[in-house]
């Protein structure tokens, strides 16, 4: 009786300290800050020798009613390996310096921390100093706002939940100069068989020049033997901003009935480069599969036992 009384208690132990955790976890979600920059990304035309002043807005968005702290710093943009292997463009650091992100020493900020409160927004001024001697193409970086607000969750010891977010407004900036506008296609692909109907397009491009470029994608579907569209986006193709000197994996989209036979055309332009390939796809599932080798086995099965009979009575009548 005891032994289960004893184990009684440890259950009902159990499942209040489980609850209190769920109701920790859940006060500090209901009571972390959401904060918004805009704009998102700025693209500015920069002259040698010229000071240009801009602004970011923070505005604190937050449904908890706590003020929030924020600090604000510049940051690099550039392209960098994400974790799927596939080229990313990102703030890595706020130290790496190449010559594309000379832009971070040219911008001065106005004021790098504040608080807010609830519905509160803040107008972040800078200035861009640009050299006289600044090279002629594109500069980029990032001006990033720190979530810096304190977590109500309590300290226990020296372990405690500290959470830090960061949101940024880019800079896709063009210094006036001399510039090279160049691209390569290195890929255009469109898969010929699927299982399913996730039908998937893939392209990398190259940008060889000193300065941006949007990508531009098309992508069109037909049944075979129908001219009515599936997919499209002829009309407002798909756009990938490029870095100078970096190369970019692009996808595009289409679901498809899970059965049939399909057209693809994909068209791919940078700087005037274009590529269009067409091919046809087939989309067959599994279990269609297994019913066509069953059957082309059944066939092949009975045309040897045919052949065999006919050799069969070939050799009577030779024998009668």
């Amino acid at each position: 009786m005891k032994k289960n009384k004893f184990i009684t208690m440890i259950m009902v132990g159990v499942l209040s300290v489980c609850s209190g955790i769920g109701v920790l976890n859940g006060a500090a979600y209901a009571g972390a800050n959401t904060m918004t920059v805009s704009p998102p990304h700025q693209k500015l035309i920069l002259v040698p020798g010229e000071t240009y002043r801009n602004s970011i807005s923070i505005f604190n968005a937050s449904h908890s009613q706590r003020d929030l702290k924020y600090a604000v710093e510049v940051g690099s943009f550039s392209q960098h390996k994400s974790d799927d292997s596939k080229d990313d463009y990102g703030a890595i650091d706020h130290v790496s310096k190449s010559s594309y992100n000379q832009i971070m020493d040219w911008i001065k900020l106005d004021n790098t921390e504040g608080k807010l409160k609830p519905g509160e927004t803040a107008e972040i001024g800078y200035s861009i100093e640009v050299p006289e001697t600044a090279p002629g193409g594109g500069q980029y970086a990032t001006i990033l706002a720190i979530d810096k607000t304190d977590s109500d969750l309590p300290k226990n010891g020296n372990v405690s939940i500290d959470q830090t977010f960061q949101f940024a407004s880019i800079i896709y900036a063009e210094v006036a100069g001399e510039t090279k506008q160049d691209g390569q296609i290195l890929e255009n692909s469109i898969p010929g068989f699927l299982l399913k109907g996730d039908f998937v397009a893939g392209s990398m491009v190259r940008n060889n020049g000193n300065v941006h470029t949007d990508a531009e994608y098309t992508l069109q579907v037909w049944p075979l033997f129908s001219d009515e569209e599936i997919c499209t986006n002829e009309e407002e193709p798909e756009t990938s901003l490029i870095l100078p000197e970096t190369e970019k994996y692009h996808t595009q989209n289409c679901e498809l009935p899970s059965v049939g036979i399909f057209k693809a055309k994909q068209v791919v332009k940078i700087f005037g480069e274009e590529s269009m390939v067409e091919k046809m796809v087939i989309v067959c599932p599994l279990w269609l599969l297994f019913i066509i080798f069953f059957v082309i086995a059944v066939v092949i099965i009975w045309l040897i036992m045919q052949h065999r009979a006919r050799k069969q009575r070939k050799n009577e009548r030779k024998s009668a």
